[in-house]
């Protein structure tokens, strides 16, 4: 029995003719007379009382249209359990930075939702260096951090995810004077070097043997961002295009060249590839993408 078949003698039925049902289905007339005559020669049944100008099914031709129907839905919905069975479930305990939460990690939440909708994420904030300690221990499954600098536990593997650039941000009006004016001339806020990307702030200060006068120490962007757009000070933090596009304040590179860090996602080692840390480092990635495009 052909499933093909089948599905002729239901576009025969609803169609009301053997030419309409062929163009429906793609076959010629003869081939839908071909059809119809191999399911008659299965069943050893006439399915059409062949008296009439128009096809009309016989008592026989009833059953197994109404069969036939049973066993085409059945046949469909095998796609959709194979579907269902191949989605992602289960629960991720992911952790991530500040930066992230506030940039493209909500929105690449809801997408593997859609995607994914028996997937539960369970979201724990924190530094870069706290989260790589709670996922080496196995607190958490995965997070989305800085790239690791040193000292970071050794059992970690990260997969890149997206670029940010850092710029030394200052109130609006500071125009016409350069990095080295800014930081030596306005009080500092300083991103907090327990953080990565303090550490890599302070490397690069001395390097360039820049004195700053510093008057605060956060951990948190959006509070650091506050604070010089209240004219409080001068900072340097790792932005997006999208964010630093959007800021009312004055930026510039920062560094020689400009400093740049990666974001990652952390797992432990031999947990790398887990089906639902690889869906979300997919999804943010493609969310960062498409954010940083002009």
């Amino acid at each position: 029995m052909s499933l093909r078949a089948l599905r002729t003698l239901q576009a025969i039925s609803r169609l009301g003719s053997f030419a309409r049902a062929g163009e429906a289905v793609g076959l010629t007339s003869s081939a839908v007379s071909l059809q119809v005559k191999s399911l008659e020669e299965e069943f050893g049944a006439q399915l059409f009382d062949r008296s009439r100008r128009l096809p009309v099914l016989t008592e026989a031709g009833r059953i197994v249209l109404a069969k036939s129907e049973e066993v085409l839905a059945l046949y469909d919905q095998i796609a959709e359990a194979l579907s269902v069975e191949q989605s992602l479930a289960g629960r991720l305990k992911l952790g991530a930075i500040q930066t992230a939460l506030s940039g493209v990690l909500p929105q690449a939440l809801m997408a593997l939702k859609r995607s994914h909708p028996r997937v539960r994420v369970h979201v724990e904030a924190g530094m870069s260096a706290e989260l790589a300690l709670k996922v080496s221990a196995g607190e958490l499954d995965a997070a989305i951090t800085t790239e690791p600098v040193k000292p970071h536990p050794a059992d970690l593997n990260w997969t890149p995810l997206y670029e940010d650039r850092f710029w030394l941000v200052a109130p609006a009006g500071s125009e016409g004077q350069n990095q080295r004016e800014l930081l030596s001339n306005l009080p500092f806020i300083r991103f907090d070097s327990r953080a990565w990307a303090g550490r890599v702030i302070e490397r690069e200060l001395r390097r360039q043997r820049i004195n700053v006068r510093e008057e605060m120490v956060l951990d948190s962007q959006e509070v650091i961002l506050r604070m010089v757009q209240s004219g409080l000070g001068v900072a340097i933090i790792p932005l997006s295009n999208e964010v630093r596009n959007g800021l009312p304040m004055f930026c510039l590179p920062f560094g020689e060249p400009q400093l740049k860090r990666q974001i990652v996602l952390l797992e432990r080692q031999g947990q790398k590839g887990g089906r639902l840390a690889a869906a979300l480092a997919c999804t943010v990635a493609e969310m960062a993408d498409t954010a940083q495009r002009p």
